[in-house]
């Protein structure tokens, strides 16, 4: 199992837009599309109760808050239980599930998210948890650096946020008397 695939499905729920069964679909990836067809109302609201538990989580590991992180995290584990099942048509298409045959599809995702996000943190610990240091963002991510110095979601952040710091340099600068 690609735990890090899982822990990153986390990621893209605490930062999906989840105003409607339309813009909830969009979180699915190719391989989960009999996700977006089973979705309902009641799987709505079980992932904006997990994406606002999952985004204190990663607000609690990024201050050290690590027994505090595990406690929610635990709490989810709780929530959405690993039954791990074997799936698949034939032998060249064998994969794992990570809940049992007939689960909702909240309760597929979330599951799996969980685990994911639990053993990251159990592998690389929290510190490694991260929210965007653009203030006009607040996506979170997983620092995968070789040093741990990740400090934005993605390089787009990152570019705009320098790009308007460096602006703001220059017109400081031009204010300055000489």
């Amino acid at each position: 199992m690609n735990f890090d695939e899982y822990a990153r499905t986390a990621v893209d729920l605490v930062n999906a837009d989840l105003g409607d069964l339309a813009g909830m679909r969009g979180l699915f990836a190719d391989d989960q599309g009999w996700m977006r067809e089973h979705l309902t109302e009641k799987d709505l609201g079980a992932f904006r109760r997990a994406q606002r538990r999952l985004r204190d989580v990663f607000e609690l590991g990024t201050t050290g808050r690590d027994a505090d992180a595990v406690t929610e995290l635990n709490a989810l584990l709780e929530n959405f239980p690993v039954q791990p099942r074997i799936s698949g048509h034939d032998a060249s298409d064998w994969h794992m599930h990570v809940s049992s045959r007939g689960a909702s599809v909240s309760a597929e995702y979330l599951a799996g998210a969980v685990w994911g996000l639990s053993v990251w943190l159990c592998e690389y610990g929290s510190a490694r948890f991260g929210i965007c240091a653009d203030e006009r963002c607040g996506n979170v991510y997983l620092d995968t650096s070789s040093n741990n110095c990740r400090r934005f979601c993605s390089e787009r952040c990152a570019t705009r946020s320098h790009v308007a710091a460096h602006r703001a340099r220059k017109r400081a600068a031009n204010l300055t008397p000489a």
